[in-house]
């Protein structure tokens, strides 16, 4: 027996994102993005201290949000937030990591990597938002969206799990990179690096710079990201807006973070599995809830339940990658 045909197509999405809202949230973005842009001009480590405060500082902002939208729109919207931004920082991580394995690949100095990871940060951004949109257009065309995203998530789970359980850690290649690859047969590459120039005049002809090549890689790796991130968000939220503004709190804060986990990232070395089991929990979310639209009797997984899985697998894998990097570490010899 068919279906019926209200349960085959999608509702009209809703959200919260007037244009006006749309309008404050761009202006403010651009503004926050040529704020970094004017700190990066002058090339400079970054300090522990200067990376902390501006951690803290894009950290502050996605919690004050979030009671802007609790105080307007209710405790359903912020809670759907709140949960959303969780999922896209933890996926962050992630991304800071292969930044991480990038910017060693290309030995990019240090004093350059904030200007690297800024620019990684703008394509992000503007990946996400073509993704976004595209991800409301397929919402809108069925219910079956849904079980796409899902199956997405479920695949890309099992994938990370299988890696994480077989030892196998996360590598970059950049002879393999065909963007890289395209741009040495196009153009010239300089041997070192010119400040945070990308494009230099050599022997009477223009030639990229190595930064220009780690931009690039980075560029590539965020497809990848946003493929991944996307439909994870839209499994927390419907709304095109929340999907937006949680990607762009938790992009926004990596420059910084990035300093404060340089040094850390290598030791959440069970990291990968709860990435895994969360993509996977909300990739099962994604399925239930198309499930639930073809047949009610099946449950859904409330919003509320979602965060409390989701803050539960992250303390877990960072409690049990601290306890063991204490056992692997070399124990002091008694004199």
């Amino acid at each position: 027996m068919p279906a019926p045909a209200e349960v085959m197509t999608a509702a009209p999405l809703e959200s919260i994102g007037s244009p006006q809202l749309w309008a404050i949230s761009i202006a403010c973005l651009a503004l926050l993005l040529g704020a970094d842009f004017l700190l990066t001009r002058r090339p400079h480590k970054v300090r522990m201290r200067e990376a902390v405060g501006w951690s803290v500082f894009y950290l502050a902002l996605p919690l004050l949000f979030g009671v802007y939208v609790w105080r307007a729109f209710g405790t359903g919207v912020a809670l759907e937030f709140y949960t959303g931004y969780v999922v896209e920082k933890s996926l962050s991580v992630d991304n800071l990591f292969v930044f991480m394995l990038l910017l060693s690949a290309f030995a990019v100095p240090r004093e350059l990597a904030q200007r690297v990871l800024l620019y990684g940060i703008i394509g992000a951004l503007a990946l996400r938002a073509v993704f976004i949109a595209l991800g409301a257009a397929v919402l809108q065309s069925g219910t079956w969206a849904f079980l796409l995203f899902g199956g997405i998530l479920i695949v890309t789970a099992w994938r990370i799990l299988r890696n994480a359980v077989i030892g196998k850690e996360q590598e970059v290649d950049i002879s393999s990179m065909r963007t890289i690859r395209l741009l040495r047969r196009v153009m010239p590459v300089t041997e070192d690096y010119r400040g945070s120039r990308l494009v230099v005049r050599e022997g009477g002809r223009r030639a990229l710079t190595p930064l220009a090549l780690a931009i690039v890689a980075v560029f590539a790796t965020d497809i990848v990201f946003a493929v991944d991130s996307v439909p994870a968000v839209y499994g927390v939220t419907e709304d095109p807006y929340l999907v937006f503004a949680t990607n762009a709190f938790a992009l926004l804060g990596l420059r910084a973070l990035y300093f404060v986990l340089s040094d850390v990232l290598g030791k959440l070395r069970h990291l990968n599995y709860g990435l895994g089991i969360i993509l996977g929990f909300i990739g099962l979310k994604l399925v239930l809830h198309w499930a639930h639209g073809l047949w009610p009797a099946v449950p859904e997984i409330p919003t509320l339940i979602s965060l409390g899985v989701i803050v539960a697998v992250l303390a877990i894998v960072t409690i049990t990658s601290l306890h063991a990097n204490r056992s692997a570490a070399p124990s002091r010899p008694n004199i």
